[in-house]
């Protein structure tokens, strides 16, 4: 592991749903350890309102947080990329990490769908920060 802190950028389409809740969890779980950002390929006008609420249930707020636009620059800034059904949208870097979580959209959604999208997030942001850090995420 490098002496520089790690970066993670999540990537989907509206940058509304998966990559915000993916943002908040890494955030809460790996606190300062690695820097995180998310962005969308067509982002939307504001986060999913389900997908908050499914966070706030984990005692997690991403009431702050807005969709940014997918820049060339963050991906280029970012050690590792998480691609969430952003199609080819996303610039491709020799060096860089990319992986492609498989996850569905929580667009239009109620909260009893939302919830096992949100909890598989968990499971894998858990299993990237014990992979960047080396120490189990609980």
């Amino acid at each position: 592991m490098s002496t520089t802190k790690p970066s993670v950028l999540f990537v989907c389409v509206h940058n509304a749903g998966r990559s915000q809740m993916a943002a908040g969890y890494l955030r809460h779980i790996a606190g300062d350890q690695i820097e995180v950002r998310s962005a969308g390929s067509i982002p939307a006008e504001q986060i999913n309102p389900v997908a908050v609420e499914a966070m706030r249930e984990e005692g997690i707020d991403i009431t702050s947080e807005t969709p940014k636009i997918l820049t060339t620059e963050a991906v280029q800034d970012s050690d590792v990329v998480i691609t969430m059904g952003c199609g080819d949208a996303c610039p491709f870097f020799p060096g860089k990490r990319y992986d492609d979580w498989k996850l569905d959209d929580p667009a239009g959604q109620d909260i009893e769908a939302v919830r096992p999208i949100r909890d598989e997030i968990a499971e894998r942001v858990r299993g990237l920060v014990a992979e960047l850090t080396g120490r189990s995420a609980e």
